[in-house]
Parts: structure tokens; sequence; C-alpha cells
């Protein structure tokens, strides 16, 4: 089972897609990990390297039987389809999960006193955030989980629940 995580940075969609990838003991692949360990072996990128190597990975677990949990902010219909082509070919069902805050100033203040756990990893500032390319979704089966004024747990559960009633 392919689990597609999509969301702006701040939203709390890492911290949800770690709490998944845990309980269901699935492989976890993150876009900013892969992305900066590039940047860190002087590989340029010029425009989804990232992407295709996160592809190519959830389709080698996929096909060993594994779920996998993809972490990316996932911003563009074209990103999208290629996660559902993945799961097609490898004939696995898939989730996709938008993660929202809908609460303005919990999200900037969220952006703004954030922490890395990539070395190196520079995060993105509000006016980033704010000027980031993310499409409005087309496809309206998904799960969307508003992680406004919620614990961690509370947006986990919710989270947990939607896809286990599916």
């Amino acid at each position: 089972m392919l689990f597609i995580f999509s969301g702006l940075p701040g939203v709390g969609k890492t911290t949800l897609a770690r709490m998944l990838a845990k309980e269901l003991k699935a492989a976890y692949v993150r876009i900013d990990t892969i992305e900066q360990c590039m940047k860190n072996s002087q590989i340029t990128l010029h425009y989804d390297e990232s992407y295709q190597v996160a592809f190519a990975l959830t389709a080698e677990n996929l096909k060993l039987g594994l779920s996998v949990v993809a972490d990316s902010t996932n911003p563009v219909e074209e990103s999208r389809r290629q996660w559902w082509k993945i799961a097609k070919e490898c004939k696995k069902p898939y989730f996709d999960i938008e993660v929202i805050c809908s609460d303005i100033n919990e999200h900037r203040q969220r952006v703004e006193h954030r922490e890395t756990d990539i070395p190196n990893l520079k995060l993105p500032t509000w006016g980033s955030v704010c000027e980031r390319e993310y499409k409005p979704w087309e496809q309206i089966k998904r799960i969307v989980v508003d992680t406004a004024h919620k614990t961690e747990q509370q947006s986990f559960n919710e989270l947990y629940s939607a896809i286990t009633l599916r």
C-alpha cells in the first residue's frame, strides 16, 4: 500500500508521515532527505531529480511487498499522478493524504520556529512558504487532515481512523 502525503512546509506532514510509517512498520521515503543528500554530494538539482529517486525507491519497496509512506510537498498534479502511476504499476492501493493547517497564524508560528533534523537543510521562511507553488487538488478523493489547534496525537488519530475506514 502507498500512502502519499502532500502539503506545504510546516503543516505537520512529516510528523504524521513518520508516525504512520512507524505504526505500520512501512518504508519511509522523504523528499527533503533525498534532496539534501544530493546537495551534500554536490549534485546539482535542476528540476525533479529528488522526486525521480523517490519514485524509484518507492516502486522497489512496493514490489517487495512493503507499504511505503511518501513524504513530500507534492505541489502539482504531475507529481501526484506519478505517485498514482507507481501504485498502479505495482498493483498496490494508495491513499492520498493532504495535510493542512487552516489557522494561518499557527501555521506561520510553526514555520518560523521549527528546527530541522536533516544536517545542512535550510528550512523555508514564512515568505517562501507563502510564495511556494502549490496547486489546488483537482482529484477530490483524498484524506484531508487539518492539524490546526490539535496535538500531534489527535491529528494522527484522525488520520489513522480515516485510513482504516476506507
